[in-house]
């Protein structure tokens, strides 16, 4: 599903497992990255998606990760070994990754075990700079639905797009969740005026009054 003309939505519920947060592609002057990787039950499924965009992908260099969830990050390690990209996430949700920790990364919640994948780049500041065909993407720590969620923005067709995956929560003491700190992500979240939120499990919300909206009933 295209969302602008440099990124499109190729994994998810209706695209990949159902079991699958969504997943993303940014493909910008030749260059392409994923965000986030769903459980990997659908692999297959998922590059047949990219390919059918005209991307290669082998040409994917990076796999940026919100968080560490097994529903967005379960498929990283398959993908990694079979594209060779790099996996960016935030070090506080990182050593979850490495670990393979089932009970953090509610990898048990699907009945099901994850991978340890080696975090190539962790993310440590409040704000980190990435860039994709000579553009940034911005990588903004948003801690609270898990220690180390991450939000990722840029600018496509003039538009301030999110990738905020799990806006909605949900916050367990098993997830390592975080009620404060959820709620301050959220006001941080507003502040960022998207025009496009690309939500986990909500699907892509267009505007700044409905994004505003969407991310507000969360802070009742």
């Amino acid at each position: 599903m295209e969302i602008t003309s440099e990124i499109f939505q190729v994994g998810g519920e209706g695209f990949t497992s159902a079991q699958d947060a969504a997943i993303f592609l940014v493909a910008i002057n030749g260059q392409s990255v994923l965000v986030d990787a769903g459980c990997g039950h659908e692999e297959t499924s998922l590059l047949t998606n990219i390919e059918s965009l005209g991307v290669n992908p082998e040409q994917i260099s990076l796999l940026l990760l919100t968080h560490c969830h097994y529903d967005h990050s379960g498929g990283a390690q398959s993908l990694k070994e079979k594209l060779g990209c790099k996996t960016v996430a935030h070090e506080l949700d990182a050593v979850y990754l490495e670990e393979g920790d089932n009970t953090v990364t509610a990898a048990l919640w699907y009945e099901s075990r994850i991978s340890p994948v080696i975090i190539d780049r962790k993310l440590k500041n409040p704000k980190e700079s990435i860039f994709v065909g000579g553009r940034e993407i911005s990588a903004i720590h948003v801690p609270g639905h898990s220690p180390g969620s991450v939000v990722y923005m840029m600018e496509s067709d003039g538009k301030n797009i999110i990738f905020g995956q799990d806006v909605h929560g949900p916050l367990h003491p098993t997830l390592k969740s975080n009620e404060s700190d959820y709620k301050k992500s959220l006001k941080k979240m507003i502040t960022l005026e998207p025009d496009i939120l690309c939500e986990g499990h909500y699907g892509v919300i267009e505007g700044k009054k409905p994004v505003i909206d969407f991310i507000n009933s969360y802070l009742k």
